[in-house]
C-alpha cells in the first residue's frame, strides 16, 4: 500500500466554508477514483505547539503504486487542486509504502 500525507497551512483568506468544501472534495475521492482505498481529514490538536502553522492534514491510502500514478493526473484530482491550491499558504506532501 501507498500512504500519501498532506500537511496543510491555509491562507488567512480561506473561510471555514472554503475549507469544508476542500474536505468534502478530498473525502469524495475514493468514490471517484479506483484504487484510492481511503481518505482521512484531520485538524491539528497537538498540545506540543510544534505544527509550525500547519492546521490540517489529509491521509490517503492507495492500494498500489499504479493507483497513485492514476490519481495524480486524474481529472478529479485536477478539479480538487483547482479549488484547493488557491487557498493554501504552504503544503507538505510525504508518501511512503507499507
Amino acid at each position: 500500500m501507498i500512504r500519501h500525507i498532506l500537511l496543510i497551512k491555509f491562507k488567512d483568506i480561506a473561510a471555514p466554508s472554503d475549507i469544508n468544501q476542500v474536505k468534502d472534495l478530498f473525502e469524495a475521492i475514493p468514490n471517484k477514483i479506483n484504487g484510492v482505498i481511503s481518505v482521512e481529514w484531520g485538524i491539528n490538536n497537538s498540545p506540543e505547539n510544534l505544527a509550525k502553522g500547519y492546521t490540517h492534514s489529509v491521509f490517503m491510502t492507495f492500494k498500489k503504486e499504479d493507483d497513485r500514478q492514476r490519481y495524480l493526473p486524474h481529472p478529479e484530482h485536477d478539479a480538487l487542486k483547482a479549488t484547493f491550491l488557491p487557498l493554501i499558504e504552504d503544503l507538505v506532501v510525504f508518501d511512503y509504502q507499507t
